[in-house]
Formats: C-alpha cells, structure tokens, sequence
C-alpha cells in the first residue's frame, strides 16, 4: 500500500498553512487545498518523510513535530489505496514558508476551510491538531 505523510503547520490563531495543489488529470485532489505532504520514500519513516516533504514543499524546517492520526484511504476510480500519516507543528512565526509545488501556498483560516474545498477527511484531522494546539498552549 502507498504510504503518505502530511503536516498541518498551525499558526497561534489556528490557520493552517494550505497547497493549492496542481491542477492536473489524474492527481488526489487536483485543484484542492491540503497540508503540504506527499509520499514516503523507499526506507522512510512516516516522520522523516512527512518533515523531507514540508522542507522541499514550503521551504520550512520544523523543530517539534508530533503525530495527530493515521488513515486508510481506500482506492477510488483510478487512485490507488493508501494510508495517510498526519502530523501537526506550531509554526515559529519566523522562518518565511515559499511556494516550492503546487499553485500556492497560504495560511488559511479554519472557517475558510468549506470555501476553499479542503477535502472532509483533513478538515476533521485539522479539528484534532487545532484542539492539540490549544492544549499544548495551556501546558506552556
């Protein structure tokens, strides 16, 4: 099975930092916004290639990054069956984020998240990291 790993960079407030992913036929959720995140490379954790993906995406070097959940995706028309890891990290305030793939690159707010078609699956994992976040906050 296809193993594929993604991070929600969230900001204080609960933006997480979108991809406008490319357009083209054949690609998950071409035209829709989701965290940066792509495949796992032969040999990789879904850790080390959640954190290689953010890097050549965004441009972003995360310090902290910890785990939200793991989904099974099942093969739908011409896509294959894959399991998603999904992770969240506090975004610094300092490093600059650069579009590096995809058609742009932007912190969105969560009330954004319908008008922009983020898929249904990732806006309930982004409740879970935003509810992370807040507890993570109180802990500080």
């Amino acid at each position: 099975m296809n193993q594929v790993a993604a991070v929600f960079v969230l900001r204080d407030d609960g933006a997480a930092l979108m991809q406008h992913r490319d357009d083209k036929p054949g690609l998950r959720d071409a035209g829709r916004w989701v965290p940066p995140g792509g495949h796992l490379d032969n040999g990789e954790t879904a850790e080390q290639g959640a954190r290689r993906e953010l890097l050549e995406e965004t441009g972003y070097i995360c310090d902290e990054l910890a785990w939200l959940t793991t989904l099974e995706l099942p093969q739908q028309g011409n896509w294959s069956a894959y399991r998603l890891a999904l992770f969240w990290t506090r975004y610094d305030g300092v490093q600059p984020v650069h579009c590096l793939e995809g058609q742009a690159l932007e912190f969105m707010s969560r009330d954004m998240a319908q008008a922009f078609q983020v898929p249904v699956h990732l806006v309930k994992i982004w409740d879970q990291a935003i509810a992370a976040l807040t507890s993570s906050s109180r802990v500080r």
